[in-house]
């Protein structure tokens, strides 16, 4: 509720301007009439960029001149084994690869591994540097364009208390690979992938407000970018953290642009062994170069920041659109693995 009210008072919109959102039912608490009609979605890690898309190609076709794509998830609530349901039909499950899509997410991350050969080594060296990525740019306060802080209660014995959350508090600071390399595998005796390699598990939401450029200009609202284009691809659900390896070339290739027309990547951490894999396929530099602004990930990802599926399609935009600004970088893609078996990318243009 806080950020899709927030969305549109930052920048003056009037809410009866607002034309659809693809998000729930939360748009009426934030203060948005209920003349405005809303849907939800869901595409697991990709919601909001697919919300994004969604809202975009509304426009495109002339259906509506404004619109907000948004994502929200509390992994610390209602997810996980228990929001599965209890069986599925044996007919479904005759085929292999739909039966794969029931792996847990943490074993498709061992079968990156094993099946391309990437290290444990490699992993924690990936791993430490989103957590030193992410420290160095909380420490400079970097992350605060882009996150609305929110008064909360804490829950306590005595009543709890009011708090106020403004920054991610899954970041550690003096994470190392040496100190990550002590940790236990969590799905395998034999596996790679722990807690320090994995994102982790975390709340949070995000909203994109996206508007006609002629409607943004008349009512005078602020152009910070442009979306460009997004695009979603099928991958074997065992492995289904290759997604962003797949997905990126794809994106690229309907909009006529290549590797080098990018400046940087926020490819999301589901786990280091997928977004590990996904940089070394596409020969995308990982480690600190360039003058030490780095090619993916500046400011760390989902293993340091946290993985709330519906929020970070949208939340990775935002922090793309962030370093955009601050590093004088022009164009960006956003890309993201998918549960079951996908892999999603998205292309923007900074314009601050």
């Amino acid at each position: 509720m806080h950020v899709l009210k927030h969305t549109y008072t930052s920048t003056k919109l009037d809410p009866a301007l607002i034309e659809d959102i693809i998000l729930v039912w939360l748009h009426l608490a934030a203060g948005i009439p209920v003349s405005t009609p809303i849907s939800t979605m869901n595409r697991q890690c990709s919601s909001g960029l697919t919300a994004v898309n969604q809202i975009a190609n509304s426009i495109r076709s002339g259906q509506i001149d404004i619109g907000i794509g948004a994502g929200v998830e509390s992994m610390t609530y209602g997810y996980g084994a228990g929001a599965m349901p209890e069986g599925y039909s044996d007919t479904v499950l005759e085929s292999q690869e739909a039966e794969d899509c029931l792996i847990p997410m943490g074993l498709t991350s061992e079968n990156v591994a094993s099946d391309y050969g990437i290290s444990r080594e490699d992993q924690d060296a990936f791993a430490a540097l989103s957590f030193q990525k992410a420290a160095s740019a909380q420490k400079q306060n970097f992350f605060a364009p882009e996150i609305l802080p929110i008064r909360v209660k804490q829950e306590s014995p005595d009543g709890g208390k009011q708090i106020l959350v403004d920054r991610d508090d899954g970041v550690r600071d003096g994470v190392t690979k040496e100190s990550l390399s002590k940790l236990k595998p969590a799905f395998s005796k034999t596996g790679s992938t722990h807690a320090g390699n994995a994102s982790q598990v975390s709340d949070g939401a995000a909203a994109v407000l996206l508007a006609r450029r002629s409607v943004a200009k008349k009512l005078g609202l602020p152009i910070v970018g442009k979306f460009v284009a997004a695009q979603a691809v099928g991958v074997p659900p065992r492995i289904m953290g290759v997604g962003p390896a797949y997905a990126i070339p794809h994106v690229l290739k309907k909009t006529g642009l290549s590797l080098s027309d990018i400046d940087f990547f926020e490819i999301n951490e589901a786990f280091a062994s997928q977004a590990l894999y996904s940089c070394e396929k596409l020969g995308l530099p990982w480690k600190e170069n360039q003058g030490g602004k780095g090619k993916v990930n500046r400011w760390g990802g989902a293993i340091a920041l946290g993985h709330p599926l519906g929020c970070t399609g949208a939340r990775q935009i935002a922090t793309g659109l962030n370093i955009a600004k601050h590093d004088n970088e022009k164009v960006f893609v956003t890309s993201m693995c998918i549960g079951s078996g996908m892999g999603m990318a998205g292309i923007f243009v900074n314009e601050q």
